[in-house]
């Protein structure tokens, strides 16, 4: 995994509100697509210095941009979930059969709150690929459900009103997509909609987003437009993640 951390803090004072001009540009997308192309290891540590530039900075600067935003909404979130209050932007990076490396054409900021539990919590993200930006409410339960957010919070508070997710889809459904996993002969696989409470034994992970679109990423009020999503979506994180 090649990860880059800030290092520092957020700091709100670094946080214009109304970036003056757009954070991503088409250089994001641009070294996407170059990567689809060359997707060898020797590419990429040529191509080094343009990732920082394209990719790196450009994501670090959105989520000082969406920091002040965040806060506001919550005072308790961190912006990486494992490396306490510090900006985190990652590209994975996976072995193919034929020994040379292939880097996965996208890259995901997230913002999460502490969770107590050595399990996952939700999280809002954004996500970055080579044709569209997606943003939105996730939440996994990654290797040990029992311990996650959704074995520890979710499951109890779905059973004790089962309406909440009716709710949520009246609320968000004309705006957003629902989709989930659940286990089935021990693979996931994916079910379109909203998960209802017969099902929630079984989900193993639940996405709702909004997809933008590479050209609303490019356009200065594409932070306001994450921070809407977010206000919307912040609701699904503290039922299914925050204690009373």
């Amino acid at each position: 995994m090649l990860r880059y951390f800030s290092g520092q803090r957020m700091s709100k004072s670094k946080a214009t509100r109304g970036e003056s001009k757009p954070i991503i540009t088409r250089e994001t997308f641009r070294f996407f697509r170059d990567l689809a192309r060359n997707n060898r290891t020797a590419w990429m540590q040529t191509n080094r210095e343009r990732y920082q530039e394209c990719i790196v900075q450009p994501l670090r600067h959105l989520c000082e941009e969406l920091a002040p935003a965040v806060l506001r909404l919550d005072p308790g979130f961190e912006t990486s979930g494992r490396t306490g209050a510090n900006l985190c932007v990652s590209i994975g990076t996976f072995a193919s059969p034929r020994t040379r490396l292939r880097i996965a054409r996208r890259c995901t900021s997230s913002l999460a709150r502490p969770f107590a539990g050595e399990g996952e919590t939700g999280q809002l993200y954004v996500g970055i690929s080579a044709k569209t930006v997606t943003a939105g409410f996730r939440i996994y339960c990654g290797s040990k459900r029992k311990e996650s957010a959704l074995g520890q919070i979710a499951a109890s508070r779905v059973q004790a009103n089962p309406r909440w997710i009716a709710q949520q889809k009246k609320r968000l459904s004309r705006r957003y997509e629902s989709y989930w996993y659940r286990m089935e002969k021990g693979e996931w696989t994916k079910q379109s909609g909203w998960p209802d409470t017969e099902n929630w034994k079984k989900l193993q992970a639940w996405i709702v987003r909004r997809e933008l679109g590479a050209a609303a990423a490019t356009r200065k009020p594409f932070c306001k437009a994450l921070e809407k999503i977010f206000r919307d979506l912040y609701p699904l994180v503290c039922f299914t993640s925050l204690r009373d």
